[in-house]
C-alpha cells in the first residue's frame, strides 16, 4: 500500500510539474495538401503558451473533423530544453467523383455524377458541381469557405438549376409534374466555439409546376409558377469523437427556412404561398467495443403557412429518410422518422475497411388538411427493417460505399434496394 501511495504522489508532482511548463514550439507532421499556415490559425495552442492538455485534445479533434484530414493525434518531445508540440496528420484525398443510380419517378433510369474537392487550395475550401438526369437534366455549382475571414467566420455561394418530375398527391389521386427550381444562395457560416455551428442565409428562387399528362384532376392546377425569397438558418450542436469509421457521441442539427412569395401566375400564390419550414435532426453514436457502431437518427419536421397544399415539402423517399420504400412515395406537410442501425466491421486492413449493418427505418407523415394528431394515429406509419454492407476507403474523405436492403414490414409495404455514397446518418 505504501508503494502505491509513493507512485501516486511521483505521478501528480509529474503532471503538475509539466502543466507548469510552456509550449515552445509547435510543428506538423504528415502535410501534403493541407497549408501548415491554415492549421496554425485553426488550432487553439499557440507556441509560448502555457500546456493544457484539454486544449491540445480538443485541437486534435477539431482536425478529425476536417475534410482534409482522415485523423490526428499528438506527441510532445522535449528538444534542447524546448518542449515541442507536435500535430501527426494523415490526410484525405478530397478530389471525390460521385455517381448516384436510381429510378425516377416514371420508371427511367436515372443518374447524378457530381465532382467535389473538400480541401481546394489546401485550406479547406470547398468546390464543386453536379450534373443529373432524373427524366430531365439538372446541374448545380457549390463553393463554401468556412475559414475565409477567420477561425470563426466563413461565406458559403450556390447556383443549382433542378428539373424533376414530380408526383404530387391529390384527394381525387396522384399527378405528376415537371417541376423546376432555380437557386441562388448566400450564407455566413459561424464557428462559436468547438461544439456549436451557425448559418444564415438567403436565396432567390423561381419556382414551377407543369402538369405532365391528358387527364387533369378536378381542382388541380395545370401550371404554377412562382418568384421567392428563402430566409435560411441553420444550427449545429456537435460533440463527437471520430476515429476512421468509428464515431462516438451527439450531433444535434436544427434547420428553419421561411419561404416568402414575392410573384407568380396561376394560382401560385394559394398553392406556393408564405410558409415556415422546421426541421431538427438528433444524431447519437455509440462505439461499441472494438468494431462495432451503434448509429441512431430521430427527425422531427414540420411545416407552418401551407398545411392544405398538396405541394408539401417533405417527401418520404428511400434517399431521405427510410430506405426501401420507393422514389417520392408520398408528401407531408410534418413528419417523424426514426432510424437506427447497427455498424459492425467485419474485415478492417490498412485504408479498407469493410462493414455489415442491421437497421430499422420508421416513419410518420401528416396529410395536407390533416391535424397533427394524424402523425399518431398509425394510418400513416410505416416501418422498414433491413440490411445492408458498407465498402469504405480510410483515406478518401466520405468514400463510404454503402448498399442497403429494406423490407415493407407496415401495411402496402414494399421492398427495394437503396444504394448511396456516405453513411445514411
Amino acid at each position: 500500500m505504501r508503494m502505491y501511495k509513493i507512485i501516486l504522489c511521483f505521478l501528480l508532482v509529474t503532471s503538475f510539474s509539466f502543466s507548469q511548463q510552456t509550449v515552445d514550439q509547435l510543428e506538423f507532421s504528415g502535410l501534403k495538401r493541407t497549408k501548415e499556415r491554415f492549421l496554425r490559425r485553426l488550432v487553439k495552442v499557440k507556441p509560448d503558451s502555457p500546456y493544457d492538455s484539454l486544449k491540445i485534445r480538443t485541437d486534435v479533434e477539431r482536425l478529425k473533423r476536417l475534410p482534409g484530414i482522415a485523423n490526428a493525434s499528438y506527441s510532445i518531445e522535449e528538444k534542447a530544453g524546448k518542449n515541442i508540440l507536435r500535430y501527426e496528420i494523415v490526410e484525405n484525398f478530397t478530389i471525390i467523383p460521385g455517381l448516384r443510380i436510381a429510378t425516377a419517378n416514371n420508371g427511367d433510369f436515372a443518374y447524378r455524377l457530381s465532382v467535389f474537392e473538400f480541401n481546394f487550395l489546401g485550406n479547406n475550401q470547398l468546390l464543386g458541381a453536379f450534373y443529373a438526369r432524373n427524366v430531365f437534366n439538372s446541374y448545380g455549382f457549390f463553393y463554401e469557405h468556412p475559414f475565409l475571414f477567420s477561425d470563426k467566420l466563413g461565406v458559403g455561394f450556390s447556383f443549382q438549376d433542378q428539373t424533376t418530375q414530380e408526383p404530387v398527391f391529390f384527394t381525387e389521386g396522384t399527378k405528376d409534374y415537371r417541376f423546376n427550381s432555380q437557386s441562388a444562395e448566400a450564407n455566413l457560416i459561424f464557428s462559436f466555439d468547438f461544439h456549436n455551428e451557425a448559418e444564415i442565409g438567403a436565396s432567390f428562387v423561381k419556382e414551377s409546376y407543369d402538369f405532365i399528362g391528358e387527364v387533369p384532376v378536378p381542382d388541380a392546377p395545370l401550371s404554377l409558377s412562382a418568384d421567392k425569397l428563402v430566409y435560411r438558418a441553420f444550427y449545429r450542436h456537435i460533440n463527437v469523437d471520430i476515429d476512421y469509421q468509428y464515431i462516438d457521441g451527439v450531433n444535434n442539427e436544427f434547420t428553419a427556412q421561411y419561404f416568402t412569395f414575392l410573384d407568380g401566375e396561376g394560382e401560385a400564390e394559394t398553392f406556393l404561398g408564405d410558409f415556415l419550414s422546421i426541421r431538427n435532426d438528433f444524431i447519437y453514436y455509440k462505439k461499441v467495443r472494438e468494431r462495432g457502431n451503434w448509429a441512431s437518427r430521430l427527425r422531427l419536421a414540420a411545416s407552418i403557412g401551407n398545411e392544405d397544399s398538396p405541394f408539401a415539402p417533405f417527401t418520404l423517399d428511400n434517399q431521405l429518410n427510410i430506405r426501401g420504400v420507393g422514389n417520392t412515395v408520398d408528401r407531408g406537410t410534418a413528419a417523424i422518422v426514426l432510424n437506427t442501425e447497427y455498424r459492425h466491421t467485419f474485415y478492417e486492413r490498412g485504408w479498407f475497411a469493410f462493414q455489415g449493418n442491421a437497421f430499422i427505418d420508421a416513419g410518420s407523415w401528416r396529410n395536407p388538411g390533416e391535424d397533427f394528431s394524424e402523425l399518431f394515429s398509425g394510418s400513416n406509419v410505416r416501418v422498414f427493417p433491413g440490411f445492408g454492407v458498407r465498402f469504405i476507403h480510410k483515406r478518401i474523405f466520405n468514400a463510404v460505399f454503402r448498399l442497403d436492403y429494406g423490407i415493407g414490414v407496415s401495411e402496402d409495404g414494399s421492398n427495394g434496394i437503396v444504394f448511396g455514397i456516405g453513411q445514411y446518418f
